[in-house]
């Protein structure tokens, strides 16, 4: 699989994100009661290490078509994320 395969979205997918850009959404919205459900989650449904998990949805959260998705979930995390940048 090239490069661009990897990020193209699928035909037809509303928005312009593939199924694991939504996936990726999706498992971020989710709650979660213990510590290690999500990383576990993310290398059971995803299939991806918590590392590149975090990069997908870094870059996710820069996409317009991930903001008209899901905007409120992508608005917090942007929140959360230039919070973390501005403490350092």
């Amino acid at each position: 699989m090239g490069a661009d395969e990897e990020t193209a979205p699928e035909p037809g997918a509303p928005g312009g994100l593939d199924e694991r850009d939504r996936a990726v959404l999706a498992l971020e919205a989710r709650s979660w009661r213990t510590a290690g459900a999500k990383e576990r989650a993310v290398r059971e449904e995803l299939g991806l290490s918590s590392t590149r998990y975090y990069q997908l949805l870094n870059a996710l959260l820069d996409r317009p078509e991930a903001l008209a998705h899901a905007p409120v979930l992508v608005n917090r995390l942007r929140r959360v994320r230039d919070a973390r940048r501005a403490a350092r």
